[in-house]
């Protein structure tokens, strides 16, 4: 029983530290993310509207991944 507790403590340990880092590692993707696709946004050739729906499409996949890995990890915590 001792080696079970011994692995809980350190899922544990590891699930805290992957939600500590998770936000940061979220801003970055979107940060990156934009940054692609900033060229549709300025420029010679700006089209808003694709810029729009390029960035709201990359929103909604990062935010199912987002939610599949919140998920995961609460099944498994």
């Amino acid at each position: 029983m001792a080696q079970i507790g011994g692995i809980e403590n350190s899922v544990n340990d590891i699930s805290n530290t992957i939600r500590s880092i998770f936000p940061i590692i979220l801003g970055v993707i979107f940060l990156v993310g934009f940054l692609f696709n900033a060229g549709h946004f300025f420029g010679e050739n700006a089209d808003l509207k694709k810029g729009i729906t390029r960035v709201l499409v990359f929103v909604l996949i990062a935010g199912a991944v987002v939610g599949i890995f919140t998920y995961l990890i609460g099944i498994v915590v």
